[in-house]
């Protein structure tokens, strides 16, 4: 298992980076070219820009049993028919019990926009955000390893 992580906006680098140390677990960070990142721990992939650059060379890399982490519910679904754990940095584990729905109100979320309509303001991370994240993400490694 290694985890792979979607990084040109992931929040939770630093986290993601405590819990691959502490179960001594691989990470690899798929940036592309517009997005500058190092890391002494993971290794860093940089793709080409372009629309889902980033997202394909992710799932093109994961092997089944691998924890993938991402905010785009397209990449979960891909990783979950490959037979990959999916977290988003909110700490909410995506899996077939869930995709279905958040794909739906993806799509309605983007019908709104289309009409000019604006849905309600993200709140601003905190650092309790970040250690839910760290929690959920180490409950999922203890279970899948």
């Amino acid at each position: 298992m290694k985890i792979l992580v979607d990084a040109d906006a992931c929040p939770v680098k630093d986290e993601i980076i405590r819990v691959a140390r502490k179960y001594k677990l691989e990470v690899i960070y798929f940036v592309d070219i517009n997005h500058r990142l190092n890391n002494d721990y993971a290794q860093v992939i940089t793709v080409d820009q372009g629309a889902d650059s980033v997202d394909l060379a992710l799932i093109n890399h994961m092997n089944k049993d691998d924890v993938i982490i991402s905010q785009d519910y397209g990449v979960a679904t891909l990783a979950i028919g490959k037979g990959g754990y999916v977290i988003h940095p909110s700490g909410r584990e995506l899996n077939n019990d869930n995709i279905d729905m958040l794909m739906f109100e993806r799509h309605l979320s983007r019908e709104q926009r289309s009409q000019g309509k604006r849905g309600p303001k993200h709140k601003k991370r905190s650092r309790k955000d970040d250690e839910s994240f760290y929690k959920s993400l180490e409950t999922l490694v203890l279970r899948i390893n």
